[in-house]
């Protein structure tokens, strides 16, 4: 593995909220661990089981089960068509920091307009309207990072 793609993985890994990265290739095998300040390795998280409780609980029916995640899911899925980030990286609303944002909620838009950028590895990557519509939220605050597949617009 050459210096400059090490460097670029150090870059990416200090500037995300990536805590480890292992990479395995031909040449042989990179690991990259953030240190928290003080020198201290970052906190892993584990899960612990909750106590049992003392007074018996009755146990919900099935249907209500599928009620409750159904109203769950419903509530968290956005109405319309969401516009979902190809790659992963950072978000941000217009071309430059000063700069107008592409889109506002409200603006009617057509499909193949540039609506964001996503900055993955220093490369700026326009992403583009894949359907014709009307913005209708926004999800995704400028300067967030953002994960492959996760929405990013709704348009209706």
């Amino acid at each position: 593995m050459d210096l400059r793609k090490l460097k670029t993985l150090i870059d990416l890994v200090s500037e995300s909220n990536v805590s480890e990265l292992e990479i395995t290739e031909a040449e042989g095998k990179v690991r990259i661990v953030k240190s928290m300040p003080g020198g201290q390795a970052a906190p892993v998280a584990y899960s612990v089981p909750a106590p049992a409780a003392v007074a018996p609980v009755a146990a919900p029916t099935p249907e209500q089960n599928a009620a409750a995640v159904a109203a769950a899911a419903a509530a968290s899925e956005p109405v319309g068509h969401a516009v979902k980030s190809p790659m992963v990286g950072t978000f941000y609303r217009a071309a430059s920091p000063g700069a107008k944002p592409f889109v506002e909620v409200g603006d009617t838009i057509k499909e193949g307009e540039a609506i964001c950028i996503v900055e993955a590895m220093k490369i700026l990557n326009e992403i583009e309207a894949d359907k014709s519509g009307t913005v209708t939220q926004i999800l995704v605050e400028n300067g967030e990072a953002v994960e492959y597949g996760q929405p990013l617009f709704v348009i209706e």
